[in-house]
């Protein structure tokens, strides 16, 4: 599927203009200041007041309603190397950065350029992808725009700073979609997360024979069952070891659903697969025992499709992969082709929002929502609230 790029063509001194004006001005230059965290280098996250953003040609000033904590926000805090870099890795994240990759927010600035770019206006409710595509690379010309070559994801490079602010700029490159009012903000800002899990499934190419299983009943974990659900495959089985979180996956369309601490997860996968084993594994827990667990549970030529972020190097059986089961192993990377899917999915009342959307924190209280998330039992989304 191709996606049409935003008409970003602009004149020499447009471009100069934006390139200028896109983020931080001098301080003396701005007229106004706003609250945001700034991320200074892992477990180093700090609130500070900061110039309000001044957006460029093509470009949107959002006032921003809600942004959630994705656990790749965590383990950016926790210095992960996935987003640090070490010897052999270079760093993703660049220091100084205001973080937060999902989100929701109301347009409060936009130029004729940028308005009929997205077909939005100033008080409309959006959202953007996570991502912002560069539209000139291999990627984004064939449509794989989620894989662009310059990968600039909200909240992690300076010239796509986040949402954990109370204002922020959409680049004139953004994904723009509209969302409905309706719904609460916290809601509306699960859109992120769920075009993520709506990928996930999509790319395990689900048939109605298969049973499906999905590992993890955190925010993406509870979208991919809800996705797999609307495959209507033969059967839908979520992993996980907190009681609540699987009665969630319950309300979300889950079939069955297995506390791996208290039953023997590939014993009840076995009766319900004539001893074969799953058709389809998704992990969404970024746990290194996930993955071993999902090669032991799939079937031969069963296939594995891998969405969760790792805090540090997984190593497995190879030969479990190749010669003992010919495996389908598949990556999941955002969300592209999905947002409007998600969007509908959120606005029908599909999923029980309010059992997922666990806590809603002011934009100060920012450490205890990294706090929460981290502890893995008291929330499923936190999200903040900066305005």
């Amino acid at each position: 599927m191709s996606v049409a790029p935003p008409d970003v063509s602009f004149s020499e001194d447009e471009a100069a203009a934006a390139e200028e004006s896109s983020w931080w001005r001098k301080a003396d230059a701005m007229t106004a200041t706003m609250q945001a965290v700034i991320c200074c280098g892992p477990q180093d996250y700090r609130l500070e007041e900061v110039p309000v953003p001044i957006p460029g040609p093509g470009e949107a000033l959002v006032r921003v309603e809600a942004v959630g904590i994705c656990a790749s926000d965590l383990k950016c805090y926790h210095g992960a190397v996935k987003f640090w870099g070490d010897e052999g890795r270079s760093a993703y994240v660049e220091a100084g950065v205001i973080p937060g990759h999902e989100f929701v927010g109301e347009i409060v600035q936009v130029d004729d350029a940028g308005a009929a770019g997205w077909g939005v206006a100033v008080g409309d409710r959006v959202v953007s992808e996570q991502i912002v595509p560069c539209w000139s690379c291999r990627y984004c010309l064939r449509g794989q725009y989620h894989m662009c070559q310059r990968n600039a994801v909200y909240g992690f490079k300076h010239r796509t700073r986040g949402a954990m602010a109370q204002f922020m700029v959409f680049p004139a490159e953004a994904l723009v979609h509209k969302v409905s009012r309706e719904l609460p903000a916290a809601h509306a800002a699960f859109a992120e997360p769920l075009s993520c899990s709506l990928h996930a499934v999509e790319r395990a190419a689900i048939t109605f024979d298969d049973v499906v299983v999905v590992a993890g009943c955190g925010p993406i974990g509870l979208g991919m069952v809800a996705g797999a659900a609307a495959k209507h495959p033969a059967r839908v089985i979520a992993l996980d070891m907190e009681p609540e979180k699987l009665a969630v996956a319950r309300e979300c369309g889950a079939d069955t659903v297995i506390d791996i601490r208290a039953e023997d997860a590939a014993a009840v996968i076995a009766g319900f697969t004539d001893g074969y084993g799953a058709d389809v594994y998704l992990e969404a827990t970024g746990h290194p025992s996930a993955v071993p667990q999902g090669l032991n549970l799939l079937r031969k030529q069963g296939t594995y499709v891998e969405y969760g972020v790792f805090g540090s190097a997984t190593t497995v059986d190879w030969s479990i992969i190749g010669d003992d089961k010919e495996l389908d192993i598949r990556g999941a990377h955002l969300g592209p082709h999905c947002w409007p899917a998600a969007i509908r999915m959120l606005e029908s009342g599909a999923l029980p929002m309010d059992r997922i959307c666990t806590h809603q924190l002011p934009l100060a209280d920012f450490q205890k929502g990294l706090d929460l998330v981290a502890g893995g039992t008291e929330s499923v989304k936190v999200t903040l609230l900066p305005n």
